[in-house]
């Protein structure tokens, strides 16, 4: 490739998908009782589910700014041109940092091709442009198409979220705790988007049967040419839940692929175990 793609690792692709793109791979870190893990790396997603579900709290943190130095310097040293596509700016403050650090390399390498693109996306929404920015940089596409591409193509992806656990939500203050509780004794189960790369309550619906259903219905909404696309979801340890959502996707729709991975670690601390997240084009590309 003649352009290094670089993503962090909200995008919840797994470790093994960048080494096999020969892309590069920035951990968040979680913090999980006090101790201090890279995500992915110290801290698989099952690990984390596991002690939350044991009580445990989870905090997450942005990837570093020494991080951030020592790989931008290293691209600029060797002249390589890179594109980070980095998590939802609105979720974290890496992509801030990756700014604030790409301009002091700028000045000592001002010759140096280092593009930083705020997806507004997360988990496998995220993951879906990265993917795509990989494709075009194995096309052998410049490092100005990549970043235009990529740019105009993030805000069509669209992210519907559903949890099984209010609490967690209640914690990170995106609804209130009685919310969560009355929630919780009438198997309330919220429905959430993505909304310029905030994450935002959409619906309530009772019973996981019918959020999946309606999930279907806003597929159907939102998406276009849901057949020939590749379809991700993302879940927070139920592969089961996730498996039934795949058949219903590939029942109504027969997409070109439906990928399947975890909620991370880093969007699952704030979601929770039993988190779906489904994410689909509203454009074509």
């Amino acid at each position: 490739m003649s352009v290094q793609i670089i993503a962090d690792s909200a995008s919840d692709l797994p470790i093994d998908y960048f080494e096999e793109n020969s892309l590069l791979f920035l951990p968040l870190t979680v913090d999980l009782n006090g101790e201090q893990l890279k995500d992915q790396i110290e801290a698989s997603p099952k690990k984390i589910y596991d002690a939350m579900r044991e009580g445990a709290i989870a905090k997450t943190s942005q990837v570093s700014p020494h991080v951030f130095k020592e790989t931008f310097t290293d691209l600029a040293k060797n002249g390589t041109p890179a594109v980070y596509v980095a998590f939802s700016s609105e979720l974290s403050g890496t992509y801030q940092t990756a700014m604030m650090i790409r301009n002091e390399v700028l000045e000592e390498y001002p010759e140096a091709e280092l593009s930083i693109i705020d997806s507004k996306c997360a988990s496998l929404g995220y993951g879906l442009a990265v993917m795509y920015a990989n494709e075009l940089a194995q096309e052998g596409k410049s490092f100005t198409e990549i970043d235009q591409t990529i740019r105009n193509h993030c805000p069509k992806i669209e992210h519907i979220f559903t949890v099984d656990n209010l609490e967690y939500l209640a914690r990170g203050g995106r609804i209130s705790k009685t919310s969560a509780f009355v929630g919780g004794l009438l198997n309330i189960k919220p429905i959430l988007h993505v909304e310029d790369g905030k994450l935002i309550p959409l619906e309530k619906i009772r019973g996981r049967k019918k959020v999946l259903k309606r999930i279907i219905e806003i597929m159907k909404e939102r998406g276009v040419n849901l057949q020939n696309q590749r379809i991700a979801i993302s879940h927070g340890d139920d592969i089961d839940v996730a498996n039934e959502m795949k058949a219903l996707i590939e029942q109504e729709f027969s997409p070109k692929e439906v990928y399947i991975h975890y909620v991370g670690a880093v969007i699952g601390a704030h979601s929770g175990p039993g988190t779906l997240a489904i994410f689909f084009l509203n454009a074509e590309k």
